[in-house]
């Protein structure tokens, strides 16, 4: 199968001993700049999903189709280990084991399921309210048989460390530990006490979204079980202004050959792997 390899390697980063910081990423030319790079995973955000896909703000308007397939097209052009934010799964238990069972054919390597209750519920804009737990196992469970090939890494998610405290971060921590994922990924942790306590409670594999600058140091994030630390989205917002401070010179009468940033004749090549596509031409289309 294409994407036994790369879900091989993303399964030994969680097996290993370090912490990497996985490369953000949003479409196939991203994903081929972080391999080029040397990222060892890349990881492709709800949020940016939205951003890239529809322009629109992370309110959980994306569907999953729209999702899967800008994952298939990443996962087309690269052979990046990719992650995906699967945000809520797209609804209930039932509907999260459609969402593994989509995202696994989109060729992802891992996943996370949260217990966030989204879309935002009527009445509690700019709350966050947490599923129950026993409803985020079944989310689990749900994933769990969705998934067909075991290489597919399935995590759980929780934000209770920011909204209810470390110690229901780890009670749910534990319950998805026990319905059989992969990993627990830890949103809003913020101390080294917090992860210290969550550490000698979990066995399981670590992934932790941004942390602070106490946090930030690899060797201590290894040695408490951390083995993915997300460090934010700033490559496509860096697009973003890039594309803004182009298009805007042009528009104030800038000459091209003056306009800054610009990528060169021969990154472009490489991100568009312009020399298979020539090899191809020379051997499919020549005469004879």
């Amino acid at each position: 199968m294409r994407f036994s390899d790369r879900r091989k390697r993303f399964r030994a980063v969680l097996e290993g001993n370090r912490c990497v910081h996985p490369g953000s990423v949003f479409d196939p030319i991203s994903a081929r700049i972080a391999e080029d790079i040397g990222f060892e995973i890349g990881m492709f955000a709800g949020s940016i999903a939205s951003f890239t896909v529809l322009g629109a703000p992370d309110l959980i308007v994306l569907t999953l189709s729209e999702f899967a397939q800008q994952a298939q097209r990443i996962n087309r052009a690269s052979e990046l280990p990719l992650m995906v934010d699967a945000d809520h799964g797209y609804g209930n238990a039932l509907n999260v084991k459609r969402t593994v069972e989509e995202l696994e054919m989109a060729g992802i390597s891992g996943m996370s399921i949260e217990d966030t209750e989204l879309p935002q519920p009527f009445g509690l804009v700019g709350q966050t309210k947490l599923l129950s737990v026993a409803e985020g196992v079944g989310k689990m469970k749900g994933a769990l048989a969705g998934r067909k090939d075991p290489g597919l890494v399935i995590a759980g998610r929780t934000s209770a460390a920011a909204v209810t405290g470390i110690d229901d971060a780890i009670a749910r921590g534990q319950a998805y530990e026990a319905a059989g994922v992969d990993a627990i990924f830890l949103v809003g942790v913020k101390s080294r006490d917090q992860l210290d306590k969550a550490a000698a409670a979990i066995k399981l594999p670590f992934i932790l979204g941004g942390v602070g600058p106490e946090m930030s140091d690899l060797d201590y994030l290894s040695s408490r079980n951390v083995r993915i630390c997300l460090q934010g989205h700033q490559p496509f917002s860096a697009a973003v202004q890039a594309v803004h401070d182009t298009l805007k010179a042009l528009r104030d009468g800038a000459a091209t050959k003056d306009l800054k940033g610009i990528a060169s004749a021969d990154l472009m090549k490489r991100v568009t792997r312009d020399a298979d596509y020539q090899r191809w031409t020379t051997e499919f289309l020549r005469d004879g």
